[in-house]
């Protein structure tokens, strides 16, 4: 595993905002994979979510479908972020080649019962290492299991912090809750949610 850069260290200026984004969500992803750091998992999920759901809908899935791969997507980014590796691709090149794979596994198993599996078609192509981190659709399955485990107000809040963006302030004042009861729910469902993926 590599040695993750600290994304809050200062760095020189760089004159490349689009190359300082990338240095920034690389070294995120590498904080995650070193530590679990949910803060850094949340500004990854933060950044990422809603452009995986854009990205999947312009390939023509539906809304309801891309919102719920691109949670995949982002649990496994979760899950699996030890197998990334800087050297090999970039933060977004390897979460939008598990999302684009994400997809196409969704269209192989809407189409199983018509699927002939010796048809050299339907045989995927040889995967590149980045795609080590796609797990079997049964494990998939599990994982939408767990996810259907939270209430729908803990997923209502996990929406509006994570896909929606809004700040625990904004959440609080949406919900009518208190700021401190909005952070210590959000940290709960986090911790639930991350101890059911910890026993699939």
């Amino acid at each position: 595993m590599q040695t993750p850069a600290d994304p809050d260290k200062p760095r020189e200026p760089n004159t490349d905002p689009a190359a300082e984004l990338r240095r920034r969500m690389s070294a995120l992803l590498l904080k995650v994979a070193a530590t679990a750091d949910e803060a850094a998992f949340k500004e990854l999920f933060d950044h990422f979510a809603p452009r995986v759901k854009a990205y999947l809908m312009r390939l023509g899935t539906t809304p309801g479908q891309a919102e719920d791969l691109a949670q995949d997507v982002m649990v496994t980014v979760w899950r699996k972020a030890s197998l990334f590796d800087e050297r090999q691709a970039s933060a977004s090149t390897w979460i939008f080649t598990i999302a684009r794979n994400r997809r196409i596994d969704a269209i192989r198993r809407a189409k199983r019962p018509e699927i002939d599996p010796n048809d050299p078609l339907f045989v995927p192509d040889p995967e590149p290492q980045a795609d080590a981190v796609l797990v079997s659709a049964e494990r998939e399955d599990r994982l939408r299991a767990a996810m259907a485990k939270l209430t729908n107000e803990q997923r209502a809040l996990l929406a509006q912090a994570f896909y929606d963006g809004k700040s625990h302030s904004e959440i609080a004042a949406a919900t009518n809750l208190p700021l401190g009861t909005v952070k210590s729910r959000l940290r709960n469902i986090f911790g639930k949610l991350r101890g059911m993926l910890s026993e699939l």
